[in-house]
């Protein structure tokens, strides 16, 4: 008689449960992508830098920030879920002399996955920042 009382807790428990084993599992994929997209950015700027400090201009280290993100042509480095935004690429101390910093700024607007699925969903300013030195010989 017991067993017969007891066919049904399992699903209950089941539905109990899953709902909150969905929003850990959307939140590992969500905060996965987020931490993905922070990565592309700072190798963005680490690469646009390393390009200025070589003496190219900054509509140079500006292109070679945006190439990167974007990745090839089948696919894009950033991950996005809204539209196909470029990263803003501010540049500083650009043509200095040796010795002098030079400083990429990169920021991104990130759309979230999940709350994009019901319409417009909350954004999140994604930057990047390196600096590096001038190097004493011109490039080429």
């Amino acid at each position: 008689m017991e067993t017969r009382n007891q066919r049904g807790a399992a699903v209950v428990e089941f539905a109990v449960v899953l709902p909150l084993l969905l929003v850990i599992l959307f939140g590992i994929v969500e905060f996965g992508l987020l931490f993905y997209n922070k990565q592309v950015l700072t190798n963005a700027s680490r690469e646009g830098a390393r390009a200025g400090i070589a003496y190219k201009s900054e509509a140079e280290i500006t292109k070679i920030v945006e190439d990167y993100c974007r990745g090839t042509q089948s696919s894009s480095r950033l991950i996005r879920f809204d539209t196909d935004v470029d990263p803003v690429v501010t540049v500083t101390g650009v043509m200095g002399s040796y010795g002098d910093d030079l400083t990429v700024d990169v920021s991104y607007d990130y759309t979230f996955l999940v709350p994009n699925f019901f319409g417009s969903g909350p954004n999140l300013e994604l930057t990047a920042r390196t600096v590096m030195k001038m190097e004493s010989v011109a490039g080429p």
